[in-house]
C-alpha cells in the first residue's frame, strides 16, 4: 500500500486541496473502472488525468474531442503499402494504457461511439479485426458542463460504462494562494517520477477483488439499488451493472484504508462518484442532491 500511498502523496502537490477527489480516482483505477470528470474550465482536470497516469507509471495518451473528430482519430487507420500490396494497420491513440478524452462531451456522438467497445470490452474492432488493447486500460475523460456552448451531451449508455464521474470544484483560498505563489503545475507535471509500475496496478486490482463483502453489506447495496427502482423521486432506477459498480468501488476505497473487508460507510463514501452521473431527480435537484436524498432514505441494515 505504500506506492499507491505515495502517489497519492505526489499528486497531491500537483493537484491542491483535493486529496478525496485523488483518492476517489484511485479507487476507480483500482476497480478497473473508467473516469468521467465534470466541471467548468481551468480547475485541473486535465493535469489531474497527466498526474494520475505519471504517477502510476502508465503510458498515456491524449486525444482532443473538437466537432470534427473521427472515429478513425481515436481507433486507428489501415493504409495500403503499394511496397507490399496490402493495407497495414496504424493504430490510433487508443493504443494506451491510460487514454485522456479531453472534453470528451465537444465531439459528436459518432466520434463519441468509437470508445463505446473500448470501454467496455478492453478491445476494438476495426475493419472486421478485433484488436486486443494493453492491460490494464483506462479512460479517463474530461466534461464541460452541458450548458455551454458546442457540447453534445454523452447518451446514458456511455455514461454508464464510465465507473464514476467526480467534480473537482474551485480550491478554497489556502490551496489557491499556494497555487498562485507556487510553480506552473505544467512544469510540475514534468517532474512527476512512477511511485509504481502496471504491475502493481495490476496487483492491486487482484487484492481488491478478494475484499471482502458480507451479506449484510450486499443486502444495503441492494436496498440502495431497489430504491431507485421503485421510488418516484428518480426518473430511472440503477441497473445491474451500477449495482456491481457499488460493490468493486467500495471494496477498492477498503482496500485503500489498508482492510480486507468492505463495511456501509465504503459504500457511503463512494456512493456519489457512481451514481451521480447515472441517476436523474425526478424533480429539480443537483446529482449532489440525488445521492444525498438516497443516502437519507435507506437506512444501514
Amino acid at each position: 500500500m505504500k506506492k499507491i500511498n505515495d502517489a497519492a502523496s505526489q499528486i497531491g502537490h500537483i493537484i491542491l486541496g483535493k486529496d478525496r477527489q485523488i483518492r476517489l480516482a484511485l479507487a476507480c483505477m483500482i476497480a478497473r473502472g473508467h473516469l468521467l470528470i465534470e466541471d467548468v474550465p481551468g480547475v485541473g482536470k486535465t493535469t489531474l488525468a497527466h498526474a494520475l497516469a505519471a504517477s502510476l507509471g502508465l503510458a498515456f495518451q491524449r486525444i482532443q474531442f473538437t466537432s470534427d473528430l473521427l472515429p478513425a482519430d481515436v481507433l486507428g487507420v489501415a493504409v495500403y503499402n503499394s511496397d507490399v500490396s496490402r493495407f497495414e494497420f496504424h493504430p490510433g491513440p487508443i493504443f494506451s494504457q491510460v487514454v485522456l478524452a479531453d472534453e470528451v462531451n465537444r465531439a459528436t456522438p459518432k466520434a463519441q461511439s468509437a470508445l463505446l467497445e473500448a470501454m467496455e470490452e478492453h478491445q476494438v474492432t476495426i475493419e472486421g479485426e478485433t484488436r486486443k488493447l494493453p492491460e490494464p486500460f483506462f479512460v479517463i475523460a474530461t466534461q464541460n458542463p452541458s450548458r455551454q456552448i458546442g457540447t453534445f451531451p454523452l447518451p446514458e449508455s456511455q455514461l454508464d460504462r464510465f465507473l464514476m464521474r467526480i467534480e473537482l470544484g474551485y480550491p478554497d483560498a489556502t490551496a489557491e494562494r499556494a497555487l498562485l505563489r507556487g510553480e506552473d503545475r505544467r512544469d510540475l507535471l514534468s517532474q512527476l517520477k512512477p511511485c509504481m509500475q502496471p504491475a502493481d496496478l495490476l496487483a492491486l486490482q487482484r487484492e481488491a477483488q478478494q475484499v471482502h463483502t458480507s451479506d449484510a453489506l450486499l443486502d444495503y447495496v441492494q436496498a440502495l439499488v431497489d430504491h431507485t427502482r421503485n421510488s418516484a423521486g428518480y426518473a430511472g432506477g440503477l441497473s445491474p451493472r451500477a449495482a456491481l459498480a457499488l460493490v468493486h468501488a467500495a471494496r477498492a476505497w477498503a482496500l485503500l484504508d489498508a482492510r480486507k473487508h468492505a463495511v456501509p460507510e465504503d459504500v457511503q463514501a463512494i456512493l456519489p462518484g457512481v451514481v451521480s452521473h447515472r441517476l436523474q431527480s425526478a424533480t429539480d435537484g443537483s446529482s449532489a442532491d440525488v445521492a444525498a436524498r438516497l443516502l437519507a432514505a435507506v437506512a444501514i441494515p
